[in-house]
């Protein structure tokens, strides 16, 4: 993808559909919520605004119309936008089962009654974040952490807009660290370094986001007054589904398997203690499949239409432009991290739009010596902040959808556009990875030749040793 991408003639009018989706989307919901009305983001769909970009893209590109449509059907089907697809269906699915049964009921009573309300923001940060790195899905993460993390927050007192960003901060904190992270995999082998190499120096940049996010959410996430919570009956029978979903996720399991695994279990429970029926069982599948119903149809044409801009010239635009600004190391690396976020602007998936960007950060890299392993923290770094704070993308799109589905209030429903203030993680991480640029806590350079892309910083180590040992030996 890269490549071809690199070879083809940039043109910024590509991006003209993904502009007029942001302008209908973003403008008709500020220009709602200005005027005052209530629920302002919900009031032009977003499923709708997302139709008539794809609609512009369409008209404006050349083409027979089953040309374009067979590029539109490309990046609709690709497996990244599939699985996701997937994943929306299943976590609505699980959570409604779970719900139906009384396990969302009892695991909130459980939670509130072992963490104190106070510490509950921080608490679910941490966990999302262990749960992330450990699986290497944000998704993942979101599906699973969100219906729970939201029960409790309505039930304590609790901000939930404050609450999903800890959920989606935690998310991303493991995305972009975690070793089996599907960005992880693309940007260390874009840049052809170790997974360790990269993980010690992104972790210099996460850590310290980490750290501070748990410090404001102890101050922030405590609720002004806590409410008196009375008797919290809960039944551990019906908390099993839910920490079977999360045991088996930390375990490794795959995210389709782990969640079909949860639906079963929280159904065949509800049946023996009475609460489900084989027919209502059925009936709440279906209920939690189309109650996800605006994310995964946002998501396929999203996908269509990135796919739609990409073969028009648009990201290789976008790539152009931000090379014309290098002409050091620090620009170069600033060019790097705000290459990949535009690409992740433009693509709402940040596995892509480190695969999009990679090759040519690699050449940057190259040219204006970065160290790779610094090239390839910079590419996750920013691909998992854009994706963390965009309102478009799939895990504030997920939150709020689940949240959504979860609150017993409809004054409490979200858009997503509401969480980006919250996001304390994403904004922290930003911040921590544009000052390693320019102050050199995040450099990690071990190697003799950081641009020989077959000399790595193991090999330089042991080399080192080598030449010391006869060194010495010579010496004696």
């Amino acid at each position: 993808m890269g490549n071809t991408l690199n070879d083809k003639k940039g043109r910024g009018s590509a991006l003209i559909p993904f502009l007029v989706f942001i302008l209908i989307y973003m403008g008709a919901g500020l220009f709602y919520q200005f005027s005052g009305v209530e629920m302002a983001f919900y009031q032009f769909p977003s499923v709708t605004a997302m139709f008539i970009a794809a609609l512009v893209a369409f008209v404006m590109f050349k083409g027979s119309i089953n040309e374009k449509f067979n590029t539109f059907a490309k990046g609709a089907a690709n497996v990244d936008v599939l699985t996701m697809l997937i994943i929306y269906i299943l976590a609505g699915a699980f959570a409604q089962v779970a719900a139906a049964m009384g396990g969302r009921e009892s695991t909130v009573n459980l939670g509130l009654s072992l963490v104190p309300a106070h510490f509950l923001a921080a608490g679910i940060f941490i966990i999302s974040a262990f749960m992330g790195t450990a699986t290497g899905t944000s998704m993942g993460t979101v599906s699973a952490v969100t219906p729970i993390a939201v029960g409790i927050a309505e039930k304590g007192g609790l901000s939930i807009p404050i609450i999903l960003g800890a959920v989606v901060g935690g998310a991303m904190f493991g995305d972009n660290l975690s070793m089996i992270s599907d960005t992880t995999i693309a940007a260390t082998r874009s840049q052809r370094v170790e997974m360790r190499d990269k993980f010690q120096v992104n972790l210099l940049i996460a850590l310290p986001a980490a750290i501070i996010t748990v410090a404001v959410l102890l101050v922030i996430g405590r609720p002004e007054t806590v409410t008196e919570m009375g008797e919290l009956p809960y039944n551990m029978l019906k908390v099993l589904p839910y920490i079977l979903v999360l045991v088996l996720a930390l375990a490794g399991l795959n995210v389709f398997l782990d969640l079909t695994i949860g639906i079963f279990a929280a159904g065949i429970i509800g049946m023996i203690t009475g609460d489900l029926t084989i027919a209502t069982f059925a009936q709440n599948i279906y209920s939690g499949f189309t109650s996800m119903n605006e994310v995964f149809f946002l998501t396929l044409l999203c996908g269509g239409m990135a796919e739609l801009i990409a073969k028009n010239g648009g990201i290789a635009w976008i790539i152009e432009k931000l090379r014309g600004i290098m002409k050091g190391n620090k620009s170069a690396q600033v060019g790097i991290a705000g290459m990949v976020a535009l690409c992740d602007c433009a693509t709402a998936n940040n596995t892509v739009a480190i695969i999009v960007a990679g090759d040519m950060a690699r050449d940057v890299s190259h040219e204006y010596q970065v160290d790779p392993r610094r090239t390839a923290s910079l590419l996750d770094v920013f691909a998992c902040v854009l994706q963390g704070i965009i309102p478009y993308g799939a895990q504030l799109l997920t939150a709020a959808s689940l949240a959504n589905a979860t609150v017993t209030n409809s004054e409490l429903a979200l858009a997503p556009a509401q969480l980006v203030g919250h996001l304390w993680y994403c904004w922290f991480l930003a911040i921590f990875g544009i000052v390693s640029i320019f102050v050199p806590f995040a450099d990690g350079v071990c190697r003799k030749d950081p641009w020989n892309w077959e000399y790595d910083c193991a090999e330089s180590k042991v080399a080192e040793k080598k030449a010391q040992l006869e060194k010495e030996s010579a010496e004696g």
